[in-house]
């Protein structure tokens, strides 16, 4: 007795072919299907950084004959980078507000208001992180805006709470103005990682620790920092790379007074736009690009040797 024959009809060879991928849109449709995305990144990073490649080893500029005709310099820009006494201090200025903001201020303050929080009421805890959220999410102008008009000489509403009248805090102590500007705006990245984390440790862990008296310096020692080390090294590496990039200390002190607050992001934006140095401005750009990576390779050592 012979065997009935499916009805079904075996899929074409050229249709086996291109459905190779698991949800079957096969490799044509799944081309077209990111390309859209292949074109915006090569517009807006691949394009942009082989441009700025191109720009810092010329001399273009901004206007006059170099915008047209510009010279190849090689190395000559970056030699210029590295003997430049306004790079050097802007990189120490840098250094200084990522110390200050992101690896002190944020961290500390940002860790502090997600274990006091832990367990106040839901009603009080959802208060305190919306107020902390509201200064992350306003745009960097408008909180540049409402911190000049805090700190105004004449009208500053610290000068009157204080009863200082004609102190000028953005003259007379530029960086810790832009620091405590943006611990404040900044801290509400590492409130939120770092509840996260908290809601990580185990309870029976914090619960042993209280019953064996432990301070809360020693609880957090030696029962909550070994459990979140890898949240904390996240956010740190996120945290220093933002600030190091940070461009709103320019909208507040503009690199001033005497470049007192000039951090790079600053003194690549003056140079460039500015003083019209564009060849320039772009080799000082991939100096940036470089001591971020630097950072990152440092964070990342910093968790392979955690896991090891």
């Amino acid at each position: 007795m012979a065997l009935p024959t499916s009805t079904r009809a075996e899929p074409t060879r050229s249709a086996a072919a291109d459905a190779t991928d698991v949800v079957g849109l096969g490799r044509r449709r799944a081309a077209a299907f990111v390309a859209p995305a292949l074109v915006l990144i090569v517009v807006f990073l691949v394009f942009p950084a082989l441009w700025t490649l191109y720009l810092g080893v010329t001399d273009y500029r901004l206007t006059g004959l170099a915008a047209t005709h510009p010279h190849f310099l090689g190395a000559k820009n970056y030699t210029d980078v590295l003997a430049d006494g306004r790079f050097r201090n802007s990189l120490w200025l840098t250094l200084e507000f990522v110390g200050g903001s992101a690896v002190l201020g944020q961290t500390l303050l940002g860790f502090s208001i997600a274990w006091v929080m832990r367990e106040r009421p839901m009603a009080v805890r959802r208060t305190v992180e919306a107020l902390v959220l509201l200064a992350w999410i306003l745009p960097g102008s408008v909180v540049a805006f409402l911190w000049l008009a805090l700190l105004d000489r004449d009208g500053g509403t610290l000068n009157a709470m204080l009863g200082t009248p004609g102190t000028a805090w953005l003259l007379d102590h530029p960086m810790a103005c832009v620091i405590v500007f943006n611990v404040w705006r900044g801290t509400a990245f590492s409130m939120m990682l770092y509840t996260a984390a908290l809601g990580n440790v185990p309870p029976s862990h914090l619960e042993t620790a209280k019953l064996a008296g432990a301070s809360t310096w020693q609880t957090l020692r030696d029962a909550v920092l070994p459990k979140i080390r890898g949240h904390v090294l996240t956010s740190l590496l996120l945290v220093s790379l933002w600030t190091f990039n940070d461009f709103t200390p320019f909208l507040i002190t503009a690199g001033g007074p005497e470049n007192r607050s000039e951090v790079m992001s600053a003194y690549v934006y003056r140079t460039a736009l500015g003083e019209g140095r564009l060849g320039f401005g772009a080799a000082i750009s991939l100096v940036m690009l470089l001591i971020n990576l630097l950072i990152a390779f440092a964070y990342l050592q910093a968790l392979r040797r955690r896991r090891a």
